[in-house]
């Protein structure tokens, strides 16, 4: 099948490499054009495990190429995914300018039968405005061309995309045309499972399926930081609340890991946006959203207040190793990582900042572009004179602790555990003095 996919960042990549592999004639838009010869000389400019490798493979093999001719991408491909950035307006709401856009160019070219897929997270109601858009472009240029507009939320998760695209929980496609959703079946009958890890319905209700289920992933991880917190107070430990909690088969023990909060390009802006929605389209408060929105803004604050009380306030001068700056593992992505917040206040107080993160180290050079942060090659260097490391990403890089280098190398051999990735039992008996999340401090 001939595909075009518009937009070449995480999503747009991802898709665009799968789709190939797959064996299907993929093309590429990206306006960047710098980007896209990069793109076409095999130079990925995300960090996703994996998706080097398989994009290199479908080059080479020529079924995956890369453009930045509009027209010629239009002309390409008979299934159009419109894969563009819907970034977050200042009211919150999803903003889908660029998805407009897109939609326009496809109706200003198009000659032929399309099915138009909105792959980006788009508010409710936007294939509507999609299908709108093409309508009245094709009724300017006197031109009858069948067409339809499929919602298609995508899944992913930073860090294990490809896997979620090749073997998907689901596969959910919104469409009001019977034979556009065959030719969505089709597309995907490589990845999923059985007939009902396809799931068919109206556009409007896959639009909310990809809100409502992000802002469920992220109500779950705030409540298990609330009785994270909780149970720091009343001396009870976390790990053994999740054991407990999570081994009844209607709770499970997915998003219920305890830490300093939640990040990234998808929980908090389409939170959000479910919010803004909710109270725009149907006057309607979602108290339990906004709580789980309200406990994680607090949370990101648990490793500085902690850092803050164990040092009585006096952190000028004091120097903070910063184990991780990415929002998650296996991503280089730092949009609205916790690392940012702490690392901010830290500053502001006259701290001193090593850092260090595998992948994540030239995006928060522009992040923090100013601040003077000393960044580090590897997480021991990191360590030299340090008054204490804050662990805020949980890379498998840092669970594996060697207690001799901390206590030889820090001034003061003192542990935030922002993930609980280590393992307390190693801790007991040594000079290290830990502090985990939802679990008695070590000291």
């Amino acid at each position: 099948m001939k595909i075009t996919i518009i937009g070449s960042g995480y999503v747009g990549l991802v898709a665009a490499v799968c789709f190939a592999d797959s064996g299907n004639d993929v093309l590429c838009l990206d306006v960047n054009k710098s980007r896209i010869r990069k793109l076409s000389q095999g130079i990925i400019p995300i960090y996703e495990p994996g998706l080097e490798e398989l994009a290199l493979k479908n080059i080479k093999n020529k079924r995956l190429t890369f453009t930045s001719n509009i027209k010629k991408s239009v002309e390409h491909g008979d299934v159009q995914f419109i894969c563009v950035g819907t970034p977050q307006s200042e009211d919150g709401s999803a903003d889908i300018n660029y998805v407009l856009s897109a939609a326009s160019n496809i109706a200003k070219y198009m000659s032929r039968n399309k099915i138009i897929v909105n792959k980006s997270t788009v508010p409710v109601g936007s294939a509507g405005k999609v299908s709108k858009t093409i309508k009245e472009i094709l009724e300017k240029r006197n031109l009858n061309i069948k067409y339809s507009v499929v919602s298609n939320p995508e899944f992913l998760r930073e860090g294990t995309a490809l896997k979620d695209f090749l073997y998907p929980d689901r596969v959910v496609i919104g469409s009001s045309d019977k034979s556009s959703t065959k030719v969505m079946k089709d597309l995907y009958k490589k990845f999923i499972k059985n007939s009902k890890s396809f799931i068919a319905m109206d556009p409007i209700s896959a639009e909310l399926t990809k809100y409502a289920a992000n802002s469920l992933l992220a109500c779950r991880i705030s409540f298990i930081n609330e009785i994270a917190n909780l149970s720091e107070l009343i001396g009870a430990d976390i790990e053994e609340v999740k054991r407990g909690i999570g081994s009844d088969s209607r709770i499970g023990n997915s998003f219920l890991n305890a830490g300093c909060g939640y990040g990234g390009s998808c929980f908090p802006k389409d939170v959000a946006a479910l919010q803004k929605l909710s109270k725009d389209q149907a006057g309607m408060d979602l108290k339990i959203i906004k709580a789980a929105t309200d406990v994680n803004n607090n949370q990101k604050n648990i490793l500085y207040k902690k850092i803050s009380k164990r040092f009585s306030g006096r952190l000028k001068n004091k120097r903070i190793a910063v184990w991780g700056l990415s929002f998650k593992p296996n991503t280089d992505d730092m949009r609205e990582a916790p690392s940012i917040d702490l690392i901010t206040k830290l500053i502001s107080k006259g701290a001193s900042i090593n850092a260090y993160d595998p992948e994540a180290t030239k995006e928060a050079k522009r992040v923090f572009k100013g601040l003077p942060i000393k960044y580090k090659n590897n997480k021991n260097d990191c360590l030299k004179g340090a008054d204490a490391v804050v662990i805020v990403t949980e890379w498998d890089d840092f669970k594996d602790i060697d207690i001799e280098k901390i206590i030889h190398l820090m001034n003061n051999p003192i542990i935030f555990d922002g993930r609980n990735i280590i393992n307390s039992t190693s801790i007991n008996g040594t000079l290290i003095e830990y502090h985990p999340i939802g679990k008695p401090v070590i000291a």
